[in-house]
C-alpha cells in the first residue's frame, strides 16, 4: 500500500466523490443506476441506522481512488453478526499498490470493532484480477449464487 493512503468513513461532503467512484465500480460490472438510487443509497448510508450499508473511502494524497460499502446483519448459523463486503472499488490508475487490501482489512476491522469475526462477499468469476487479490486474503467458499426476480 502507498504511504500516503487514507481511509475514512463517507461522510457527507463525499457525495460526488462518491458517486463519481461508484458510477465506475457499476461500469465494470456494465450496469448503470438512475439518480434516485444513488440518493436514496447516500442518503441511508448517511443515516446511522442500525442495518443500513456503511461505506469507506480510500485517498491517495488527498485524492479519491476507492471504496468500500458493508452492511453487519444477523446469521442463523452463528449468535454473532456477520459482515457483508457489497461493494469494492479502486481506481484501475491506482490497482495493484494495496488499496484493495487495504479497503477489505479496514471493511474487517471495522466488523471486528463491534464483535464480527467473519466477512465475506461475492464477485462475477470474469473479475480475475480482483479474484487474485481475495485468493491472498481470505478463503473461497463452494457456494453459488442465485436471485429470483
Amino acid at each position: 500500500m502507498q504511504e500516503t493512503t487514507t481511509i475514512r468513513p463517507i461522510a457527507e461532503a463525499y457525495y460526488e466523490v462518491w458517486c463519481q467512484l461508484w458510477r465506475q465500480y457499476l461500469a465494470f460490472y456494465e450496469t448503470s443506476l438512475g439518480d434516485e438510487i444513488y440518493r436514496t443509497s447516500f442518503s441511508r448510508m448517511m443515516s446511522g441506522n442500525p442495518g443500513e450499508f456503511q461505506g469507506l473511502l480510500a485517498e491517495v494524497q488527498g485524492k479519491p481512488v476507492g471504496l468500500a460499502h458493508y452492511l453487519f446483519h444477523r446469521s442463523m448459523w452463528s449468535v454473532e453478526n456477520t459482515c457483508y463486503l457489497m461493494d469494492l472499488f479502486v481506481d484501475p490508475n491506482t490497482r495493484g499498490t494495496g488499496i484493495g487490501r487495504a479497503l477489505i482489512n479496514a471493511v474487517h476491522s471495522k466488523a471486528a470493532e463491534n464483535g464480527i469475526t467473519t466477512t465475506y462477499w461475492m464477485t462475477q468469476e470474469f473479475n480475475y484480477k480482483g479474484r487474485m487479490l481475495y485468493d491472498q486474503v481470505a478463503e473461497k467458499t463452494p457456494f453459488l449464487v442465485y436471485e429470483k426476480h
